[in-house]
């Protein structure tokens, strides 16, 4: 097995400094936002770029983790998947402008399960698509609204987001 690193610390913090201002730009200022995180490693991205979000456009922005679990199409193959909890902040969803933050996008079947999610919880006014990695390979017309690298890759490899406060160490490594 071939691992080469493609994105370092440096690179991730600037990746997501990135994507925070990207995110104020597009929403005009941090007002009616609210970031939700797909467990588990767009959870960790979600709650660094809130604080981002709200040091640049001067007010905090509500962080929460949407899970989508049983919203998948792939339950029957990897029915040993284990639910996280889904935290909706204060103030819940209703008329905001939801970005939905995940590590990799790939198929988009994730993202489909996260919008089949939010509709149990509520009717945002804006549903938004943060990642830090697009690899391509999409099966469903998904596409990221902000993107920290764009990262072709082969069906076969695999793209690993390691982050400290989950994994202990800070690195994208795609494995061939």
């Amino acid at each position: 097995m071939n691992t080469r690193t493609v994105m370092h610390d440096a690179d991730i913090a600037r990746a997501l400094t990135r994507i925070s201002h990207e995110i104020l730009e597009s929403n005009k200022g941090p007002e009616g936002l609210v970031l939700l995180g797909i467990p588990t490693r767009g959870v960790t991205l979600a709650n660094r770029i809130g604080p981002l979000v709200g040091e640049f456009g001067g007010t905090s922005v509500p962080v929460g983790a949407l899970d989508v679990t049983m919203y998948r199409d792939d339950l029957h193959r990897n029915p040993t998947r284990a639910p996280r909890r889904t935290e909706i902040p204060a103030g819940g969803i209703d008329g905001k402008t939801v970005v939905l933050v995940d590590d990799v996008l790939f198929s988009g079947r994730s993202i489909r399960a996260a919008l089949d999610a939010l509709q149990d919880i509520g009717r945002p006014a804006a549903v938004r698509l943060a990642t830090l990695i697009d690899r391509g390979h999409r099966e469903l017309p998904i596409r990221p609204d902000f993107v920290g690298k764009n990262l072709p890759s082969a069906r076969d490899e695999r793209v690993n987001v390691r982050l400290a406060e989950v994994d202990g160490v800070e690195e994208v490594t795609i494995e061939s």
